[in-house]
């Protein structure tokens, strides 16, 4: 997770299925089995993902897939 409060950039659902090649119904299935970021409230109907939480967890499935071949 970021900790670095100045550089958090929020991304909405469209960027998050554009970057991750994932549909909505799987993107939360992976946040309700723990394995995707959460995202963030940012509003009473608005959500968003914080970017470095989105790209360390393409990074890690990067390293896992090659390293499981």
């Amino acid at each position: 997770m970021s900790t670095n409060l100045d550089d958090v950039t929020f991304l909405r659902l469209p960027e998050v299925k554009a970057i991750t090649g994932l549909s909505k119904t799987s993107l939360y299935a992976l946040i309700r089995d723990r394995s995707f970021p959460a995202p963030v409230r940012l509003g009473p109907r608005a959500v968003a993902w914080v970017r470095s939480d989105v790209r360390q967890w393409a990074v890690e499935r990067v390293h896992a897939s090659r390293s499981a071949a």
